[in-house]
């Protein structure tokens, strides 16, 4: 934490399908005062996911923030992938949390591996080193025993392992229903829990009997 008790977070993005997941991710933190700083960084295959997707081209960083979000952004600040000597490749500079929103099998392998070639992998291999939280929001399925092997490493060198699965005891209307659940809880769990979110207080069924 900042001494202003403001967080500084990345958010990574990769090719993997659930470009509106990313998109929620970067709406709640852009609007969350909470948060002082997101550093956002897409891999190549993430910038191609935006525009299949969601039919969003990069065109500078200012753009593709402006487009993601449906405002400029004063807290967002997008980093190349290929700058390996950006501040958040270094423990020394203090990130809070991370995401990777989704998350490709193919990078849940570097990071399990412990393969710091490019920013995105970089930035999560610090975040384990530090002890610091990172999310992996692993997007595929079927999971084939390599993708569970490497979600296993992962988890027991410190990652929480959270696959897009979408929740229904919230009773959702609309698929931005279903997002919005999955982003908060993701979110909750590098400490920034959302007002959005539905939290479960007991089965209306289970109420009524006890009555």
């Amino acid at each position: 934490m900042r001494e202003n008790d403001r967080k500084i977070i990345t958010v990574g993005v990769t090719g993997a399908s659930g470009a509106v997941l990313a998109q929620k991710m970067l709406m709640l933190s852009d609007s969350d005062a909470r948060i002082e700083r997101v550093h956002l960084v897409v891999t190549e295959t993430g910038l191609r996911l935006f525009a299949e997707e969601l039919q969003i081209t990069s065109g500078n960083s200012d753009q593709l923030v402006q487009r993601l979000v449906g405002r400029p952004s004063k807290k967002i600040a997008v980093i190349s992938n290929k700058d390996v000597g950006a501040s958040i490749a270094s423990g020394s500079y203090a990130v809070d949390a991370m995401a990777v929103i989704p998350c490709s099998v193919g990078t849940l392998a570097k990071i399990a591996a412990g393969t710091c070639d490019d920013l995105l992998a970089r930035s999560a291999d610090v975040m384990l080193k530090e002890g610091r939280r990172l999310v992996l929001c692993v997007r595929d399925t079927p999971f084939s025993r390599i993708h569970l092997e490497n979600m296993l490493r992962a988890q027991q060198a410190g990652a929480v392992i959270m696959p897009a699965i979408p929740s229904f005891y919230h009773a959702p209307k609309t698929i931005d229903d279903l997002v919005t659940q999955y982003v908060c809880r993701v979110l909750s769990q590098m400490d920034l829990p959302q007002e959005a979110m539905f939290r479960w207080t007991g089965s209306a069924t289970a109420k009524e009997a006890k009555a």
